[in-house]
């Protein structure tokens, strides 16, 4: 019992560490804030599909990393917030569809979260002008090539190993 908790616990640490190092890789090349965001770190939202360590380990990964790349309070909360309503949206969908179909429906839930929660934040908390629409459609493309493109081919790439890498 107390070596499945420590498994959990790294799991969830090795996530969050990913995803804050590949927010900053991001965030280096202007991709990880604003309008138009590409986070390579959002891939990793498909991880809920293979184990539930990947929950707090996104959750707590987005948040040092809304931190880090200086985002305000509410955006740190409401961001992360976000992410942590993808990433039990797509640990839900790996549990309850069947494995065919989950994979390609698993990144829809933080494409959603972040489609709904973000643009609100670049229109009030950052007063970006523009349109909720317009900011919808540019966070949404966003999250489209982090998650739906790099998120399936980084599923694709661990599922044959999954068993292993994830085994608890």
């Amino acid at each position: 019992m107390r070596n499945k908790n420590v498994v959990f616990i790294t799991h969830a640490a090795a996530i969050a560490a990913l995803y804050v190092v590949l927010t900053l890789v991001a965030n280096a090349m202007g991709l990880a804030n604003y309008a138009v965001q590409v986070r390579f770190s959002e891939a990793l939202t498909i991880l809920p599909y293979f184990t539930p360590a990947a929950i707090p380990g996104l959750f707590v990964g987005c948040i040092l990393s809304n931190l880090l790349t200086g985002c305000m309070t509410l955006d740190v909360i409401f961001g992360s917030l976000a992410t942590l309503i993808g990433a039990v949206g797509t640990y839900i969908i790996g549990g309850k569809v069947k494995k065919p179909l989950a994979k390609w429906l698993c990144p829809i839930p933080p494409i959603v979260a972040n489609m709904i929660i973000v643009p609100q934040l670049l229109m009030r908390v950052y007063q970006i002008p523009g349109s909720l629409l317009f900011f919808t459609a540019t966070v949404g493309l966003g999250e489209i090539i982090s998650c739906y493109i790099l998120g399936i081919l980084l599923l694709i790439a661990l599922e044959p190993i999954s068993s292993s890498l994830f085994k608890m």
